[in-house]
């Protein structure tokens, strides 16, 4: 287990920099992924069915459609437990996915026109669910039932085979008819350029493998995308009064998500953050497999430097803990979710808080937000001129004319006074 130990010294950006660094650089997969993708947006079906076999089925031929039957998507499936979880899964996260629907607006502009502001969902949508590891069932609700939060006529999935039993009975709970057994960059560029038997998506959304992401940035031209997800991290904001065994417990929680970040807690106490290490090498016994890229404890000299240390570190987790941390909560900028309490494990959030836990990670969070119905809705505007054209023209015919589009200023000018349409 590899413990780090980092002060913030007076300057967050150059200790958030340095923990970041501590995360191996990800490998270059781009020219492979480009490949695969030109493969499968050049051969269609035949492509597609020679990378499931290579990739997916360890050389077994594919089958001819990879379409899962009807029959093969039952949720009955799901052991009682299960299936009682991911409905409450589906319940919050539907309820949260709801309340970030906006509604059409409508101006009236100073010289009389209306523009109206209509947002609309896509019509197709297609969710990726990591399953070469472990199945995710957690991953088919975060995405299938946002997308029906936001009116996605036709939700489908896409998974690498073998699909588990929990998979298929999460999409049939989740009410998805149409999945198909494919995983990797020639599922996504499937979907994302069609082929003879699998129709285009308008967006492509869900976490997966580096080869995935690296898909969904190579496709974006031809589709929208949600965002390109990368490691898993955590950052703990805790005070003196935190429970050094929770917030042990909860680096620990998210050293499962594997190496490829770091998991980070930081203090203002000292005690604090030797409490926590100790913890750590006491909790970690039995559970060999969290081991993240590195388990680091950052000391602040203050409240102040360690918020600044957390916005700098822009973490896709945020746990605020202790009064004096909690009451920081709406001065956070940067954070892909937040987790106000002692009570708030971000493992809460991975499934059954109601909140999204498809988020940005990376530092992205400086920029970037989680996974909601926005991804699969898009803005359009609805615009009524009427009487309104003569005082529009008169401003908007000298620019035309700056821009040499005189066309332009001749089609503004033909609404004006005797000329305008009847």
């Amino acid at each position: 287990m590899r413990i780090e130990r980092v002060a913030v010294g007076g300057d967050p950006v150059a200790a958030a920099a340095s923990v970041r660094a501590l995360a191996p650089p990800p490998a270059s997969v781009s020219e492979a992924v480009a490949e695969i993708v030109g493969a499968v947006r050049d051969g269609g079906d035949r492509a597609l069915r020679e990378l499931v076999a290579r990739f997916d089925m360890g050389g077994t031929p594919a089958p001819p459609s990879l379409r899962l039957a009807p029959e093969e998507l039952d949720a009955g499936l799901l052991a009682d437990d299960v299936r009682a979880g991911l409905e409450v899964a589906i319940t919050n996260v539907a309820l949260v996915a709801d309340a970030g629907i906006g509604d059409d607006v409508g101006v009236t502009l100073p010289q009389g026109q209306r523009v109206v502001l209509r947002e609309v969902p896509v019509r197709r949508a297609a969710i990726y669910v990591p399953g070469s590891q472990a199945p995710y069932p957690s991953a088919v609700v975060m995405g299938v039932v946002t997308a029906r939060a936001a009116g996605v006529e036709e939700v489908v999935v896409l998974t690498a085979p073998p699909l588990d039993a929990v998979i298929r009975g999460a999409c049939a709970l989740c009410g998805v008819h149409e999945v198909y057994a494919m995983g990797g960059a020639h599922g996504i560029a499937a979907v994302a350029y069609g082929t003879e038997t699998i129709e285009r998506v308008d967006v492509v959304a869900g976490p997966g493998s580096l080869f995935a992401q690296e898909a969904k940035r190579q496709v974006s031209d031809v589709v929208g995308i949600d965002g390109f997800y990368g490691p898993s991290d955590v950052l703990v904001f805790a005070d003196a009064s935190a429970d050094p065994q929770l917030v042990a417990l909860d680096l620990l929680a998210q050293g499962e998500h594997g190496p490829g970040a770091p998991v980070v807690a930081v203090s203002g106490s000292a005690p604090l953050l030797h409490a926590v290490a100790d913890a750590l090498e006491r909790l970690r016994t039995g559970r060999e497999h969290s081991d993240p890229a590195a388990f680091v404890l950052v000391h602040a000299e203050s409240l102040r430097e360690a918020l600044a240390f957390c916005e700098a570190f822009a973490p896709e987790h945020l746990e605020l803990v202790g009064p004096a941390v909690e009451r920081l909560a709406p001065r956070v900028r940067t954070a892909g979710c937040v987790f106000v309490g002692s009570a708030g494990a971000t493992a809460f959030g991975d499934y059954v808080a109601g909140s999204n836990h498809c988020l940005p990670t990376g530092g992205s969070a400086r920029y970037a937000s989680g996974l909601s119905p926005r991804a699969f809705r898009r803005r359009m505007s609805e615009v009524h001129i009427g009487p309104a054209a003569t005082a529009l023209a008169a401003a908007g015919e000298p620019i035309a004319r700056a821009e040499g589009f005189t066309v332009h200023a001749e089609s503004m000018q033909a609404r004006v006074g005797e000329n305008a349409p009847r």
